[in-house]
């Protein structure tokens, strides 16, 4: 869209005064603003027009924005959604950003942070994401173009269920986003696609979430609600962390999958579902059968078409390119003029074996950029966390005993050692904070305690705090 292009922006808050505020800030950055005050309003402006922009606020008389957010994103497609929420209900918003959520901000709302917000998002309109650089797999290296040759093979048969395989933050939601791109065609921004984290939804609720559910299913079901399955209809459904859905809701997976349909909960009549399901983990699943944690029938199921996403220690060729391309994404999202690496910083990189993979890289890029000063020509890279300091830090040598024990109730995997190491590594340098590892890591608080639960003594030997 042409920068001088006005863009329409749907305002859905039923305080008056404050939407009036938001419409004239709209107005002053180029939108042509619309408002409404109530979800049945919202759903009649979107039935009758796309909008570039949803401003969503989640506490409205008639339900919730988050409960709202899934019929926004399949009636409005290629729009941009804004959450706007209290601080109590900030873990909803901060998840939603990871199912195409733009972003969201928090009451009380700065007037200039939300024209900031506005840029931001006209930059975005621009030149949309799933048509965009920012989910192309970057790399060059064989293992690399090896993904790139399966997921092209997948998109040819839109219907397959791929499950994609590979170690904490090796990107495997950026491959499921990529291979909707391939699936659709010049079109992914008129088909939907729906992530869910399996691991972030209570057992008591996640049936209603993924099927939906009807009013007085359960208590505290006061209205019906449409589940993540009908929004992702003609498109595509991602359950990240398949491999965290209890036990003794997964034969409800399993009949989904193998016949296409689901009932909302509490409801009699079978909903088709029509897309593809994309399922990823990070866990062997071999393992997690003969562990009795996983059914076996329902792996098979979902190992139709099987997508390996290599650690980045197996395509560090393609490091430079990863850092740089990174970056780039990086300086746009914070509106900044981008800096150069320097040569002695790159050979740094190339020394260290990432254990958190690219998500690791990026976080290191992220913090390295923050800590740079505007218009400076080299970017001055946190040398601190490679050497150690971060969750990226050397672990002990073969002579040096380890700080953690390592679990002695069960044997794990070579992916499970991993990710014990990891965290362990990153709890001893937050001082046992677990808010603040799961953040450096990219957890939520509810999925890293999950792991604490399974692995006590990591609890124990880093003196966990809240």
């Amino acid at each position: 869209m042409p920068q001088t292009e006005p863009f329409s922006c749907l305002l859905v808050d039923d305080d008056v005064g404050f939407s009036s505020m938001l419409a004239k800030i709209v107005n002053d950055e180029g939108g042509r603003p619309v408002a409404c005050h109530r979800i049945e309003e919202a759903q009649a402006q979107i039935s009758r027009r796309t909008f570039d922009l949803v401003i969503l606020d989640n506490r409205l008389p008639d339900g919730t924005g988050y409960e709202f957010y899934p019929q926004v994103a399949r009636r409005n497609p290629g729009g941009v959604v804004v959450m706007i929420t209290g601080a109590p209900e900030l873990s909803h918003a901060v998840e939603m950003t990871r199912n195409g959520l733009f972003d969201y901000l928090t009451k009380p709302l700065d007037g200039t942070e939300f024209a900031n917000l506005l840029r931001r998002v006209k930059v975005r309109l621009r030149r949309p994401a799933l048509e965009s650089g920012t989910d192309e797999l970057l790399g060059e290296s064989p293992a690399m173009q090896a993904v790139r040759s399966q997921l092209h093979q997948a998109a040819k048969h839109a219907n397959a269920t791929v499950l994609i395989l590979g170690e904490t933050g090796t990107g495997k939601d950026l491959v499921a986003r990529f291979l909707h791109r391939l699936s659709f065609g010049g079109r992914p921004s008129s088909t939907p696609y729906v992530a869910l984290n399996c691991a972030n939804v209570p057992a008591d609720i996640f049936e209603a979430e993924l099927f939906g559910n009807e009013k007085g299913a359960y208590t505290g079901a006061d209205r019906r609600r449409t589940g993540l399955a009908d929004a992702a209809q003609g498109g595509t459904l991602f359950l990240d962390e398949v491999a965290e859905i209890p036990l003794g809701l997964q034969p409800k997976l399993l009949r989904f999958l193998e016949n296409n349909e689901y009932r909302p909960l509490g409801g009699n009549s079978l909903c088709r579902f029509q897309g593809r399901v994309v399922a990823a983990t990070n866990r062997v699943l071999t393992e997690e059968v003969r562990a009795g944690r996983f059914r076996e029938d329902l792996m098979y199921r979902l190992d139709v078409f099987r997508i390996q996403v290599p650690p980045l220690r197996e395509h560090l060729a393609d490091l430079d390119l990863l850092s740089n391309g990174l970056l780039s994404q990086l300086c746009e999202k914070y509106q900044r003029p981008r800096p150069a690496f320097k040569a002695v910083d790159l050979q740094a990189l190339h020394k260290h074996t990432f254990p958190g993979n690219v998500r690791e890289l990026r976080n290191l890029l992220e913090r390295s950029l923050l800590r740079t000063e505007v218009g400076s020509p080299e970017l001055l890279m946190d040398l601190e966390w490679l050497r150690g300091g971060g969750i990226s830090g050397a672990g002990p040598s073969a002579t040096e005993p380890s700080a953690t024990p390592s679990p002695v109730s069960r044997t794990l995997s070579a992916v499970e050692q991993q990710e014990y190491e990891l965290i362990a590594k990153t709890l001893a340098s937050e001082n046992g904070g677990i808010r603040r590892t799961a953040a450096r890591l990219g957890l939520t608080h509810q999925a890293l305690l999950r792991r604490l639960q399974k692995w006590p003594e990591l609890r124990q030997a880093a003196g966990c705090s809240e």
